[in-house]
């Protein structure tokens, strides 16, 4: 039996995904062997020895050590695209609310109250001071084309709007999903420049903080409006601010609200809720529990943020999985330590990402001695025996 943590609620049909006669899951345990989370910050958390998995389910994974579970040997495991339906169509609302003024209209048609019967007067004096234009027509620049902005780009582009799309790390998969009315930039600046409005749906990275700065402001049109439904942190507040003061932005969409945020001039402050769905609550927790049951289970790898996607069939009576770094000889080492022992190996794979490493080797025997020889290789973070079930 495998101890599953959660750190967080987790959706229930997510859970149901682990199967009750291998997985148990509780919210309170010492020892768990993986643990399930959405937004639970493990930054100041022991990481128990017994811990093999990380599973978030949601895309981002900044609440998450990132480095200490590599250095441990333990994938974290993320659900890329689980989310993207309920994101894409808040970020299409988003667009509307940055055109449109609706949030304010709201707000002054609610000072109407007690008015009587001068309210409809009163409303058709004062709507036009709330008046914005159509997005029909008008150029969107999406910054990040994964699972969302693809998403995203094909909805405006559905509703009449010219759409010039910008990823220099573009998946096959994702370009096959992207309209083919949609252009591509190979250059921000360039692309910025021609956009009315610009919407942002990238990961948070020592390359992208603060990309939305004072530098690429400049570069573009007077009156741009900018969308946030990615991360706080990709925009420089500070230029946003001085930015829509001057009228540069006339309008920000962040769905990341801060204390400066909300101080800021023509800013629609929305609480977070690009994935607030039940839907999306749902598919994350699916998602999340298929990667964790299948790693715990057979050994696969799959979305992971810091060790390869590394999956096979199961062909022998055991799996060894081994996390390493990745450095040369290892797989040399590994093999040999297989035919000193006199085992054959049935099948093997071995995948890397940048410097880690993984490697399974499907074999019909095992020594005890074997499992304590690979630990003991210089690099080797973690080693797990798995028998076939």
């Amino acid at each position: 039996m495998y101890e599953v943590l959660t750190l967080n609620k987790i959706a229930k049909c997510g859970l149901e995904m682990l199967d009750e006669d291998v997985f148990t899951v509780t919210d309170a345990s010492e020892n768990p062997d993986a643990i399930i989370l959405r937004s639970f910050s493990m930054h100041e958390m022991e990481l128990p020895k017994s811990l093999k998995a990380v599973a978030r389910a949601g895309a981002g994974v900044n609440n998450i050590p990132i480095d200490k579970c590599s250095e441990l040997g333990i994938p974290v495991f993320n659900t890329p695209g689980a989310n993207a339906n309920a994101v894409a169509e808040l970020a299409l609302a988003g667009l509307l609310l940055a055109s449109r003024k609706v949030t304010d209209a709201v707000e002054w048609a609610k000072t109407l109250k007690g008015e009587g019967a001068n309210v409809e007067k009163l409303v058709e004096k004062g709507k036009s001071a709330y008046a914005g234009p159509e997005i029909k027509g008008k150029t969107l620049g999406v910054i990040g084309l994964g699972a969302i902005g693809v998403m995203v780009a094909n909805l405006a582009n559905s509703m009449g709007m010219k759409v010039i799309g910008y990823d220099p790390y573009i998946s096959v998969d994702a370009a096959w999903h992207l309209s083919r009315s949609v252009k591509k930039s190979n250059d921000l600046k360039m692309m910025v420049a021609q956009c009315d409005y610009i919407t942002m749906h990238l990961p948070l990275l020592d390359s992208t903080r603060g990309m939305i700065n004072d530098e690429l402001i400049e570069q573009m049109e007077d009156g741009v409006r900018i969308l946030n439904f990615a991360r706080n942190a990709l925009v420089d507040n500070a230029a946003m601010k001085k930015a829509l003061e001057s009228g540069k932005v006339a309008c920000y969409v962040t769905d990341f609200p801060s204390e400066e945020t909300l101080d800021m001039p023509n800013t629609v402050n929305i609480p977070h809720l690009g994935a607030s769905t039940p839907e999306s609550e749902d598919n994350c927790a699916v998602m999340a529990a298929k990667e964790l049951s299948d790693f715990m289970c057979y050994g696969n790898i799959k979305n992971s943020v810091n060790y390869p996607n590394c999956e096979m069939p199961m062909e022998g009576k055991f799996r060894v999985t081994i996390a390493h770094q990745n450095i040369p000889n290892m797989l040399t080492t590994f093999s040999g330590l297989f035919s000193d022992a006199d085992i054959n190996i049935i099948n093997m794979m071995n995948k890397s990402k940048k410097e880690n490493a993984y490697t399974i080797l499907d074999v019909d025997q095992i020594p005890d001695s074997l499992e304590q020889q690979i630990e003991a290789v210089e690099g080797v973070h973690k080693v797990r025996i798995i028998k076939a079930q």
